[in-house]
């Protein structure tokens, strides 16, 4: 594995150090990350790029006129104590996953070149290239995957080339229309990198118009700021001629110009091909010195010329992009550790499982704790910028005790005005209270409910004569049955029921929503599924059960016959009976009233004139009398309303008291921080631990590729760190 002194002198010092870092930065694994800076030789097939590239590195490629480039080939020139030459295969990532790993499994150590013909054999089989190109063959004539040739030896520069297949204009004997596409899209991908050194190679046996290879770097390179053209095979061009004559033209940058400039190569013919690399470059240098290509700049032709020109190239290039580099390079480390953060905790083992679950129940635990405490000094509470508008909103769902108590009052409010089977229009004057105006707001629509019908007070007392009548038992007449007063109150509450399980099923949906919400932002989806269902879920589904019980022991109290030792209920009785007695007193009176009109006289010359009331008692007591004894059955009536107005009014606090209290707060809210808390956690078996917060296998592969490549982001760190310094 000699090289020639023109191959050793390739750089500088100052040149090698910066290409050196390069190189560090490649073998890190960095080049399947970032974009590396390198020289990619490009043509229309048989173009002669193939000799450049054996040129420039000194290799000798297998020689093969019926074999023209296959795939991309990357050849990494490093400096080692040693010769070693390695060849892998880096697989194309559309492949399946089964081929992936058998190309990628592909690596061969040789030390010497006569053992490259059957190493790149082996390969193309690996590949699936079919190498006779035989037309209905079932394996492939290009491939995507590229062949890595790593070598080492003490006088190597540090440089890295890639040789991609050559242009094709038409399909072929053996080359289908896929393969002419696919052959288009390999060059695309590599010229299109701006980070690239494209050698444009074209051949003086066709005319530069009719090489594409040209239009498609102007594409990706328009002002050829990264483009050095390079014209093979001069000599087959007659002296003196036309084609000459345009060609040298050309190489002058007067036809096409590239801000790099053209170059001129003279390779091996295939005449020549048994010569030695030495007696390669004193033929190269014999012509010209003797051809009309003499007329053209010392710098401008032979491989010599072209190593000199495309160090220093090559130099000023990563010079000027290590700097953008480097940021490339923070920016994917901070990319990679951002993605690595999505994951969150590691959860391949049970202590991984364990820890993972203990961190997340304390979160969660001390969230909830304080949403129900109704503390919203955490950060978690003000993620979300917004104004407080309704239990829906997101900013809201995270303050639960204060969606809880809102729910609870417009309750209470629309329970007072809409809970009752009958509004009773009664007369304010007979008594301190009456039902409160029908609610019209939209709670009703969530509370399932039907607004109560309106009664006059006639109706009422008919309704209560009617209920009064099928009630009776052995009580005298102008009594009632006590058990009146249970039948009105249990058909005035016929609704409380419905209203107070829409009322806690709301509620219950709203903790759900919080505890989803709150487990959507600390956790991943696989996390949050299976924890919502295998412990949350069920727990909130006992804690329903228990405020469904807690509420049919309610009702029992309220189905059975209604008893009251609150002052509320008497003083409310005595005070509407005290009122009607003033009303129906004050009209008998009113009736047995008689005003006369009397005139008295002071002398002849003035009289006045005065009004006098009478009140006749007789008719007083004899209207009082009739009253008594003519309507004991709508003084029964009235009575019985006086109790279920009093005892409602009573009963109506207790229960919407019973609800919020002993059902909602004792069964829905209070303790929800419990459900999901580190103690929940540390009785879990490791099975189930496992079963919970075990990372899905996609997402352990995921993984191990971040934190792989957050390893190479970080050597690359440290190598730009030694020879930049550090930032500020």
């Amino acid at each position: 594995m000699s090289t020639t002194d023109s191959l050793e002198d390739l750089q500088t010092d100052e040149q090698r150090k910066i290409l050196d870092t390069v190189a560090q930065v490649r073998k890190c694994g960095l080049d399947s990350i970032l974009a590396l800076p390198q020289l990619v030789v490009c043509g229309d097939q048989s173009a002669g790029k193939s000799s450049v590239l054996e040129a420039l590195t000194e290799i000798p490629f297998p020689r093969n006129d019926n074999l023209c480039t296959r795939f991309a080939t990357e050849i990494i020139l490093r400096r080692a104590p040693k010769d070693c030459l390695t060849i892998k295969l880096i697989p194309d990532d559309q492949r399946p996953a089964s081929e992936q790993a058998e190309i990628r499994a592909f690596e061969e150590s040789i030390t010497d070149f006569e053992e490259l013909l059957w190493i790149m054999v082996l390969a193309l089989r690996t590949m699936g290239i079919d190498t006779a190109s035989v037309a209905g063959s079932s394996t492939r004539a290009f491939a995507r995957d590229v062949l890595s040739i790593e070598i080492e030896g003490p006088t190597r520069p540090q440089l890295t080339l890639v040789d991609i297949p050559g242009l094709i204009a038409n399909a072929t004997k053996g080359v289908t229309d896929a393969d002419v596409k696919m052959v288009a899209e390999i060059t695309d991908r590599y010229i299109e990198n701006r980070r690239m050194i494209c050698l444009a190679v074209i051949s003086a046996t066709n005319d530069h118009a009719n090489q594409p290879i040209l239009t498609k770097v102007r594409k990706y390179d328009p002002h050829g700021d990264r483009t050095l053209g390079i014209i093979t095979k001069p000599d087959r061009l007659s002296a003196g001629s036309g084609s000459e004559t345009a060609f040298i033209s050309l190489a002058q940058n007067k036809d096409v110009f590239f801000r790099l400039g053209w170059h001129v190569l003279k390779n091996r013919s295939y005449e020549e091909g048994k010569c030695s690399l030495a007696e390669r470059n004193i033929a190269e240098n014999t012509f010209f010195r003797t051809s009309n290509f003499k007329s053209l700049s010392r710098d401008s032709v032979g491989i010599v010329a072209l190593r000199a020109r495309l160090s220093q190239l090559l130099f000023e290039h990563v010079k000027q992009e290590l700097p953008k580099l480097r940021q490339d390079l923070e920016d994917a480390l901070v990319d990679t550790k951002t993605q690595i953060a999505v994951l969150g905790q590691r959860r391949s083992t049970p202590e991984d499982c364990k820890a993972y679950l203990s961190q997340l129940s304390l979160e969660i635990y001390e969230i909830s704790k304080a949403a129900v405490d109704g503390h919203y000094e955490g950060e978690y509470f003000h993620r979300i910028q917004g104004e407080f508008k309704d239990d829906l909103s997101p900013i809201s769902i995270d303050r639960i005790r204060a969606v809880v108590q809102g729910l609870n009052t417009e309750f209470a409010e629309y329970f007072r005005k809409n809970a009752h089977r009958y509004h009773i229009d009664v007369d304010k004057a007979e008594g301190l209270w009456s039902f409160d105006s029908i609610s019209s707001d939209g709670l009703g629509h969530w509370l399932g409910a039907v607004p109560p019908k309106r009664m006059s007070k006639e109706d009422t007392l008919k309704w209560v004569a009617s209920v009064l009548a099928r009630t009776r038992g052995r009580e005298l007449v102008g009594n009632y049955n006590p058990l009146l007063v249970g039948e009105l109150f249990w058909a005035q509450a016929a609704k409380w029921k419905t209203l107070a399980i829409d009322h806690i099923r709301h509620v219950a949906d709203q903790c759900s929503i919080f505890l989803k919400t709150l487990l959507h932002d600390k956790c991943p989806k696989d996390v949050e599924t299976r924890l919502w269902e295998s412990i949350i879920h069920d727990a909130l589904k006992d804690w329903s059960r228990l405020a469904s019980e807690e509420l049919d022991r309610i009702m029992e109290d309220v189905n059975g016959y209604p008893m009251n030792y609150h002052h509320y209920y008497t003083d409310t009785i005595k005070s509407r009976r005290q009122n009607r007695q003033k009303i129906s007193l004050a009209e008998t009176v009113k009736q047995a009233s008689k005003t006369t009109k009397v005139i008295s006289t002071d002398g002849a010359e003035s009289s006045t004139s005065a009004t006098a009331t009478t009140v006749d008692l007789d008719q007083v007591v004899a209207a009082l009398s009739t009253s008594s004894s003519e309507n004991m059955e709508v003084f029964s009536s009235e009575e019985a309303l006086d109790c279920l107005l009093a005892i409602y009014k009573v009963s109506q606090k207790t229960f919407i008291a019973n609800i919020t209290t002993q059902v909602i707060e004792r069964h829905i809210v209070r303790g929800l921080e419990k459900i999901f808390s580190p103690v929940v956690v540390n009785a879990m078996s490791d099975t189930v631990v496992e079963a919970i917060a075990s990372e899905p296998l996609f997402a352990k592969r995921e993984r191990a590729i971040l934190e792989e490549r957050v390893k190479k982001l970080q050597d690359g760190h440290e190598i730009f760190r030694g020879v930049m310094g550090t930032r500020r």
